[in-house]
């Protein structure tokens, strides 16, 4: 007898289970379009809509504000919020109840996603990707950020709010402050305009003169780790990701012969060579990862950035020609 009902259930199971598979994976909007990474996001239980006026004419119908998400298709912490966040059904319902979704491909439209963040970057935070940023309905951002775990949790000794926190937080300050976030939606907007032609005072167009070159080599000599080498925030105890900045190293280069104290030749071959012996090389294939995600440069974030390579090569050319050190060759 139990066998015999025990066989029925799973006939039943059997038979409910192409519905409800199909049920889970019926395609939203992203279905359609001409992005690869859009449609990567084609069955996911949030309910994206591409860039463009209807979404925005949904957001003023419904009074919602707009959740923007900016990424790429080779962009690693893009697919961890995808399958982490953007797929979990109870993130998913806050989403879908609370905000018009957006997504958009950063390779595919470059003028929404440099908008976006030149306006995150106006808030004082360091930008990146995912690019995710609140709007209201008319497309101004009033706050953003990048990657946020789904809930909440300890990095480094730290609390990292989660997505479904900043969610949560973001609807409360709106409902009950909606007059100060319209006010900071239009500040920032307006800030974001001026940085974007060159208005900004500090961002405007002028003269790349020895006193700015001073300036930025004394503003970087600020950042130097002394404890791992490279560059990151004081304030923060040179905690990572850390990012190895050839930018920095290569304006350092350029001045170390301008320097009588040593100091800057210094920072730039202790850094160099924490680099080449660190986890942020490729001992076996050859070339840097993007970052690490401790300051010690030991645990690498695997992934190769072109931009990086070609200019940490130029960095190691320079220094071994005026080194001979043959760590760097």
């Amino acid at each position: 007898m139990n066998l015999r009902i025990a066989c029925a259930l799973l006939t039943c199971l059997c038979l409910l289970h192409p519905v409800l598979g199909e049920e889970k994976s019926k395609p939203n909007r992203l279905a359609k379009e001409a992005s690869p990474y859009l449609r990567q996001h084609a069955h996911n239980p949030v309910d994206w809509y591409p860039w463009g006026e209807e979404a925005f004419k949904k957001a003023k119908a419904e009074k919602k504000l707009v959740f923007l998400s900016i990424g790429y298709s080779a962009c690693h912490w893009c697919h961890v919020m995808e399958k982490e966040s953007f797929s979990n059904a109870v993130i998913a319902k806050i989403l879908n109840d609370n905000f018009v979704c957006i997504k958009v491909d950063r390779e595919e439209r470059p003028d929404i996603d440099h908008a976006y963040l030149t306006s995150l970057n106006v808030l004082g935070q360091r930008g990146g990707w995912p690019l995710s940023m609140f709007l209201l309905p008319d497309a101004k951002p009033f706050f953003g950020g990048t990657y946020w775990p789904p809930f909440d949790k300890e990095v480094q000794g730290q609390s990292m709010r989660g997505f479904k926190s900043v969610l949560e937080g973001i609807l409360n300050v709106y409902k009950t402050e909606q007059k100060n976030v319209e006010d900071q939606a239009d500040k920032l907007a307006t800030s974001t305009r001026r940085v974007l032609i060159g208005e900004t005072v500090g961002l405007a167009l002028i003269p790349l003169d020895k006193a700015l070159v001073n300036a930025s080599v004394e503003a970087v000599q600020e950042g130097f780790d002394p404890k791992y080498g490279g560059f990151g925030s004081q304030a923060r105890n040179f905690q990572g990701p850390k990012f190895p900045t050839p930018c920095y190293l290569k304006l350092l280069q350029r001045e170390q012969g301008n320097d009588t104290t040593g100091n800057i030749k210094s920072i730039v071959s202790f850094t160099l060579d924490q680099m080449a012996l660190g986890g942020i090389f490729d001992h076996l294939g050859g070339g840097f990862h993007r970052y690490t995600v401790e300051p010690s440069w030991t645990i690498p974030h695997f992934e190769k950035m072109l931009y990086d390579n070609a200019q940490l090569c130029e960095a190691y050319s320079r220094a071994l020609f005026n080194n001979k050190n043959p760590l760097y060759s």
